[in-house]
């Protein structure tokens, strides 16, 4: 995880220097492994203590740092795939608590549905998955909401921010079906629900700051805990590398990993964190700030027929027009506000046509299929370069799941990266970020930065058996976890599943599993290479083969992952467990549902889906 300095805590535990050694040294194993929102939650939890408030110890991710009393404190749950709603949900309860005002912070898994009934003051952070999918940690929680058992809730106040990416024709609707089934149930309205698109700090700021007014306005301000030593000391003054600070990076390794015939382009990169300070876990996503391929923008230049010199003033900031449109704007993702502007602009009743209700799989395909050069190119219309750019949205990092294990690479992050590229009637298309890596060059040094996943990690009791099922570039975090069970002496199996189209061809990191078989890090690999015969086999096809076998390691503990396309792949591998489950479980459909639902609650079935 990134290297973030670890805030200063206000709680009633007592400083060390009150305890035994024998007590300091229990303190020290208890906090040496955790994160800054554990220590958050530590806090909490001992300060709740000290004032007699039962606080459950099973909820790893709660912030409770104030009084648990419904009706003087705000309560945020939040929903996050890939962070973004955390991190917003985070700065929102520092705020408050800066504010002197209560507060609790849980992630929706941790959240006991039962309180629901008795909340005063909510405020939701939650995004929007694939095709109008919750994120996983907030499935139940989602669930609960919109299902019968939801209570009326008369007395409850609230407020949603929904996050989401306005390419995907379901944008925002989680966020949206929970503020629509909150006031069904009786609940009021703090803020109107805010509906942030990938540049999400220009809804989320002001969102953060009306409900921190409103909170001032209706919560009593509670008094100042003691402040006491920090579990940990502050970090030194030196730089801190994140999202909005990315440390470069040298690139140590640029290596296709595919065969020559293969139809996919599949990179090893290797990158140095030396001298960074930065710091991940096995499972942990790391993020690339990219620039757009020169030749497409010179190619929206070409077909706009604007200067690339032109200064151009947008939200405070003048660069020539080619600096916003290589580092700033999207180009290779349209989105619906796009669309519209564009439509208006380009006066296109067929593109209005596609934009009205009940068109949705048509506009679906559109943004599917389509770049804003192509919509450019359809559609001819007249642009100004600061109204160009303002149409845009604006340039957003690119996560990749890490494949390695910094117990055994180091101070490096290695990634596995599919190169997207394509050709529309003999005009070459990319994909950004994927471009933007293969095409850098040994030595250059990339703007990366460290995103925790902290949903996606191997089981702290090294005992246990492993189910990791990873095809295509899926496979990236398995890399990481083989080495990290092997680097820590784990005594529990691995199985991987993995698949791709051609075994010859695309058989990715093949000499190293090989290896890993061998040397006994991997116990059983089985693969799917899905054009090697006339039936196309896929993952989920193994899956339902070595049905038996899969069913007897969940039950006897093992920890189950998925890594990879969130449209078909994980949909299809969850159609493929829940088949295991009832034929070899003996269960109904339902309580199959059941099953997996409660492997997931538990932290046994985790997935990394994109």
């Amino acid at each position: 995880m990134s290297a973030s300095p670890v805030p200063a805590l206000n709680s009633t535990v007592a400083p060390p220097s009150l305890l035994s050694q024998e007590q300091a040294a229990l303190l020290e194993r208890l906090t040496g492994g955790l994160d800054g929102a554990g220590l958050w939650w530590l806090s909490g939890y001992a300060a709740g203590l000290a004032r007699s408030h039962a606080v459950s110890a099973s909820r790893p991710t709660a912030l409770a740092v104030a009084d648990v009393q419904t009706a003087t404190q705000l309560t945020i749950v939040y929903g996050s795939q890939t962070g973004n709603a955390r991190r917003v949900a985070e700065k929102l309860a520092q705020q408050v608590e800066a504010a002197g005002l209560g507060v609790r912070l849980l992630r929706a898994d941790a959240y006991a549905t039962r309180e629901l009934r008795n909340e005063r003051h909510l405020a939701i952070v939650i995004s929007t998955q694939g095709d109008g999918d919750p994120p996983d940690d907030a499935r139940g929680f989602f669930d609960f909401i919109t299902g019968k058992r939801a209570p009326q809730l008369p007395d409850l106040e609230y407020t949603v921010l929904a996050l989401g990416d306005s390419s995907y024709p379901q944008f925002c609707a989680i966020g949206r079906r929970l503020d629509e089934r909150l006031a069904e149930l009786g609940a009021k309205r703090w803020l109107a629900c805010g509906e942030a698109d990938l540049d999400i700090d220009s809804v989320a700021t002001p969102w953060v700051a009306d409900v921190l007014a409103t909170a001032k306005e209706a919560l009593k301000p509670q008094a100042p805990l003691a402040t006491v030593t920090p579990l940990r000391p502050l970090a030194a003054a030196v730089h801190v590398f994140t999202r909005d600070n990315p440390f470069h990076a040298e690139l140590l390794a640029n290596q296709r990993i595919t065969g020559r015939d293969s139809h996919k382009d599949v990179r090893h990169i290797e990158l140095s964190l030396e001298g960074s300070g930065l710091h991940y876990e096995a499972g942990d996503a790391l993020g690339i700030w990219p620039v757009n391929p020169p030749r497409l923008v010179d190619a929206v230049l070409a077909t706009l027929q604007l200067d690339g010199e032109q200064a151009v003033s947008h939200d405070g900031q003048t660069l020539p027009l080619r600096d916003w449109l290589s580092g700033k704007r999207e180009l290779t993702r349209l989105s619906r506000p796009f669309v519209a502007a564009h439509a208006a602009t380009a006066r296109s009743e067929e593109l209005n046509a596609l934009l009205a209700p009940g068109q949705t799989a048509a506009f679906s395909r559109l943004l599917g299929e389509q770049q804003v050069i192509d919509l450019l190119r359809a559609y001819p219309g007249a642009w100004t370069a600061e109204d160009f750019v303002a149409a845009l949205r604006p340039l957003v990092p690119r996560l990749y799941s890490i494949a390695s294990s910094p117990k055994a690479v180091g101070e490096e992050a290695h990634l596995t990266v599919a190169h997207v590229e394509y050709e529309v009637d003999g005009d070459p298309r990319w994909g950004t970020a994927s471009n933007f890596l293969a095409r850098a060059a040994e030595g250059e040094r990339l703007p990366i930065f460290i995103e925790a996943n902290e949903r996606f990690r191997l089981p702290k009791d090294g005992a246990r058996d492993v189910i990791l099922v990873g095809p295509g570039t899926g496979v990236a975090p398995f890399r990481g976890f083989v080495q990290e069970r092997a680097a820590t002496g784990a005594s529990g199996r691995n199985w991987l599943f993995f698949g791709n189209p051609h075994g010859r061809s695309d058989f990715l990191y093949q000499l190293e599993w090989q290896d890993a078989l061998r040397r006994g890090e991997l116990h059983r690999l089985d693969l799917a290479f899905s054009r090697d015969q006339a039936r196309k086999v896929y993952v989920q096809d193994h899956l339902r083969t070595q049905g038996r076998d899969v069913y007897e390691w969940l039950e006897g503990g093992a920890h189950l992952y998925v890594c990879g396309d969130a449209t078909r792949m994980a949909r299809d591998v969850r159609a493929a467990l829940l088949d295991v489950i009832t034929a070899h479980g003996g269960k109904s459909a339902e309580d199959a549902v059941e099953y997996l639902d409660d492997l997931q609650a538990q932290g046994r079935y985790s997935r990394d889906v994109y």
